[in-house]
């Protein structure tokens, strides 16, 4: 079973999808077995704990440099033995090395459906008013690999969800939660996993 590492700067909700995925066996190819957030205190770190997974914390206040953070980031979860990255909700982007390091092998979700609204600076809510900004019907979620270019990576899995009339980006988000990132990420973090597995 290959051991999965998420990364995580807030509440954890995808974390949650996860966790929830791993215990009703959709999540069967690979075990979460750590957690680490960049910032203390969040309470993804309390999702972790309470399914009984190891949360750690890596500040990325603690380091000079962004390379000095990636490169403890990265011999903790060599440390930890962890075969497949999951960035859920994680808000520090990754320098070239560690992306070398896990090449093919760093997985995320994206509120939209790429390749629209996605790319440097669009993130939480400011992907849900970009597209009600523009006036787009359907919306959705996007789960892929994650390379040097933001939200770049080759798409995994991709789920649509209807725009409403009325509709702000703070109902918009939480529709695109429920009804297709909480969905999709699971099932393609299984994927990849029992993909990567049968090539190992």
């Amino acid at each position: 079973m290959l051991r999965i590492g998420v990364l995580v700067s807030g509440g954890g909700t995808n974390l949650q999808a996860l966790l929830d995925a791993q215990k009703d066996g959709i999540l069967k190819s690979g075990r979460i077995v750590t957690v680490v957030s960049n910032k203390p205190g969040v309470f993804a770190l309390e999702r972790a704990r309470n399914a009984g997974v190891d949360a750690h914390v890596i500040e990325r206040g603690a380091y000079e440099t962004k390379a000095q953070f990636d490169c403890a980031l990265r011999d903790y979860l060599k440390e930890m033995q962890i075969d497949i990255v999951v960035l859920a909700g994680f808000l520090v982007i990754l320098g070239d090395e560690f992306l070398r390091e896990y090449k093919d092998r760093i997985i995320n979700v994206h509120p939209s459906l790429i390749p629209s609204f996605c790319g440097d600076g669009f993130y939480g809510l400011k992907v849900h008013q970009a597209a009600l900004d523009y006036g787009v019907k359907v919306t959705g979620a996007t789960v892929h690999f994650v390379n040097e270019v933001t939200d770049g990576g080759k798409i995994i899995m991709q789920k649509a969800v209807d725009v409403m009339d009325g509709d702000t980006a703070e109902i918009l988000q939480k529709r695109v939660m429920e009804e297709a990132e909480w969905q999709i990420l699971p099932r393609a973090v299984e994927k990849v996993c029992a993909e990567y597995a049968g090539n190992r």
